[in-house]
């Protein structure tokens, strides 16, 4: 599971054992990461000085190479393995809620038996989800599917596990009980001898004891505690051997054997030490009658019965020769050994006592460092559990993982941290897992999780995530936004508030937004610019809205800003503190566009109505005066209609006297900003000067007609002289436009 250490990029560069070629070519083997996941781009790019790269960005260091090599240190996990591990963090985050919770109750896990209960609950289950793995993997390899990881790879984290539960996770009241019956029942479990075929095959024998493997079959199953299988044996050697010796020995042998007691079976520890010495007694009488069966009388004509039955009584006494000798000649290792010494020879071995044993048995029966697995079995009877930790890594970050979390929340590992890595020893590997998540980005969730519950150093990891979640926010579909994606959107910006990464929260709404703003979905990048608290990258926005008047009509405006009114009323609702220049400006695109909307929609005298308050109520700015302006010359013109009071007409003169007085005093910059974008180059403030003189002659036109029909315009007076350059100048006369 661990990442190569080299890489081998195909098609090759150059030639084994020509690398020099490529220094003399002026080029340079270069990488980069990926920001989404773990992957590696490594290309070719100039030899040049490493200062001089920085300031080059990756395509720019990859256009001068056609080839890209990308490379992972590990496996994109399939359906089957994501199902696993986003399975497994529901366990994971589970004990660090609860673990948080108990910290807050300032209870310690070494003396509240609740939190060491919850433990061993959540242990058991990651057991139990590495055994439903490895059944799943054993069913797709037995309908001839090939699983991304095999069976045994989750074989062995399920004896691991278990392994871990019975040496590190009695049960309440049970740590300094004996731990034998535990471990076989553990070591039965996992590492199956002697097998059902071996049995199978002596039970079909009439007579088995004349089979070359029957009493390495026997003493085995004595080992092993299998009673009904050595009774069965037993049975049939007191019925049909020949030796009415052994018939007799054979009978006492079964009434000791399924008379063991069992810490397991029995009712409280104190019932079964008394249950073990009256057992020992028996053993003792069952090792007399054996002696005194003559030395003629100890062979069958096919095997020294009697060693063989020695052997096995020796076992029972506990005989440490004896164990080591026969296990030997079962080629039976290290793990049955001490497992046995816990039964026979010291069957009252507690687990602090183990660690002894098994180094004492290890050193004359090593352990296989070249088996990972073996290897880590080793290291958890030895008492030294953080030996394991980078061997599950290897075999599997996740074991490593989540094994340190437990043991670290026990107790049994250092919690401080690392003055050159900065991490203590479970953050070291946990955040290593969450690398290995890293490497499918649709797991960034969990990954995040991971990080999170490593101190500072993996929030500010997560904080990269969470950065970089692959979130496509373009429409598919006429414009509108994938739900789907939006809701990952909204996942990440709870995550953000879950794990109080509030900078990252602000940074991912800001990356948001401008992905909405790039598909024009206003609505949605005005919230998510208000979430990000940025206030100038609402400007941005706002500018956008407008600039789709000027690139593409009234018509199109008005439908872009469809969807801006409910965020302005939310924006005005949760930041009412927020900078009133960019409200003011996004009130005023929503209400322009709403103007259009009426006006399109031929509600003419609402329309002129509120573009007159445009005006009146300081919303409109300077810049847009101009098209305001020229705007409202169609309505000015409407036949048969008087749409403007006398006040509005009044208050449209005076904007478009204020535009040219000040465009003539060197303001047209203000002034004439929005009108000249939406001449698209044809002209500049003369001409929109004279553009605005249609508005002049519909505004005394306008007059003209409410004179004539008995409708008093005007201010003071009751007309209005409309001159070149002179302005307006109120009076009592009729109104009179002279040519410019």
């Amino acid at each position: 599971m661990a990442g190569p250490s080299t890489v081998n990029l195909y098609p090759h560069l150059v030639n084994n054992g020509e690398s020099h070629k490529l220094a003399e070519s002026g080029r340079r083997l270069s990488a980069t990461f990926s920001p989404k996941d773990n992957q590696l781009a490594a290309f070719l790019s100039p030899a040049v000085d490493p200062e001089a790269l920085k300031g080059m960005s990756d395509n720019e260091l990859m256009s001068t190479e056609k080839d890209v090599y990308m490379a992972a240190g590990n496996k994109i996990p399939d359906a089957a393995r994501r199902t696993f591990l986003t399975d497994a963090s529901v366990i994971f985050s589970s004990l660090q809620s609860y673990m948080a919770q108990s910290k807050e109750k300032k209870q310690t896990v070494l003396t509240d038996l609740e939190n060491q209960e919850v433990i061993t609950k959540l242990t058991m289950d990651y057991m139990c989800h590495a055994r439903d793995a490895w059944l799943y993997s054993t069913h797709l390899e037995a309908n001839g599917v090939k699983p991304q990881y095999d069976a045994e790879h989750y074989r062995v984290l399920y004896t691991t596990i278990s392994l871990f539960i019975v040496l590190y996770l009695p049960g309440v009241g049970e740590d300094r009980a004996p731990v034998g019956d535990e471990l076989m029942e553990w070591l039965n479990m996992h590492f199956i001898e002697p097998s059902s075929d071996e049995g199978d095959e002596l039970s079909s024998q009439e007579k088995p004891w004349e089979d070359e493997n029957f009493w390495s079959y026997l003493t085995r199953a004595v080992i092993r505690g299998l009673a009904k299988s050595s009774v069965f044996f037993l049975d049939v050697l007191s019925k049909r051997h020949p030796s009415e010796d052994l018939q007799s020995l054979s009978v006492h042998l079964s009434e000791v054997l399924t008379t063991r007691p069992s810490l397991l079976m029995s009712k409280n520890q104190r019932e079964y030490v008394i249950a073990a010495r009256r057992w020992g007694d028996n053993v003792k009488a069952l090792r007399f009658t054996l002696d005194r069966v003559p030395e003629d009388a100890r062979h069958d004509g096919f095997d020294n019965w009697w060693e063989q039955l020695s052997d096995i009584v020796g076992l029972l006494e506990g005989r440490e020769d004896v164990l080591s000798r026969v296990c030997t000649e079962l080629g039976a290792d290290w793990k049955e050994v001490c497992v046995a010494w816990g039964i026979f020879v010291n069957a009252s071995l507690q687990r602090v006592d183990m660690a002894d044993v098994a180094e004492m048995v290890m050193g004359k029966m090593p352990f296989d460092p070249t088996d990972l697995e073996d290897a880590m079995h080793a290291a958890l009877f030895r008492g030294k559990p953080i030996d394991s930790l980078p061997l599950a890594a290897q075999h599997d970050p996740w074991l490593a993982a989540h094994l340190a979390d437990v043991l670290e929340k026990l107790g049994l590992i250092d919690a401080d941290i690392d003055d050159e890595s900065e991490l203590t020893p479970r953050q070291h590997y946990i955040l290593q897992f969450a690398d290995y998540l890293h490497s499918d980005p649709s797991l960034w969730r969990i990954t995040v999780d991971y990080m999170c519950s490593c101190g500072d150093i993996g929030k500010k990891r997560a904080d990269q995530v969470l950065f970089r979640v692959p979130i496509s926010l373009s429409a598919a579909h006429g414009g509108e936004v994938s739900a789907r994606m939006e809701g990952v959107l909204k996942e990440v910006i709870k995550a953000c508030y879950e794990y109080e990464r509030d900078e990252a929260r602000r940074m991912v709404c800001s990356l948001a937004a401008k992905v909405f703003l790039k598909d024009r979905e206003y609505g949605l990048a005005i919230e998510y610019i208000a979430a990000a608290e940025d206030w100038a990258g609402l400007g941005h926005i706002v500018d956008s809205v407008l600039e789709e008047y000027v690139l593409h009509g009234p018509e199109h405006f008005a439908r872009s800003v469809a969807t801006v009114a409910p965020s302005l009323q939310d924006l005005r609702s949760a930041y009412p503190t927020v900078n009133g220049v960019f409200i003011h400006r996004l009130t005023f695109a929503v209400r322009y566009a709403e103007f259009h909307r009426q006006r399109l929609g031929g509600d003419l005298q609402d329309a002129a109505l509120d573009l007159v308050a445009l005006f009146q109520e300081e919303i409109a700015p300077r810049g847009w005066w101009g098209v305001l302006l020229l705007d409202a010359t169609e309505l000015l013109k409407a036949d048969d209609s008087m749409l403007f009071s006398s006040s509005g007409a009044t208050e449209l003169l005076k904007r478009l006297e204020e535009l040219h007085t000040r465009v003539t005093q060197g303001g047209g910059e203000d002034y004439l900003s929005a009108l000249l974008k939406t001449m698209k180059g044809n002209g500049g403030e003369r001409e929109a000067l004279q553009k605005l003189m249609s508005t002049r002659f519909a505004l005394a036109n306008y007059y003209a007609r409410c004179t004539t029909v008995g409708v008093g315009v005007g201010g003071v007076g009751g007309g209005i002289q409309v001159g070149e350059g002179s302005g307006t100048s109120y009076g009592a006369g009729a109104v009179q436009v002279f040519s410019m």
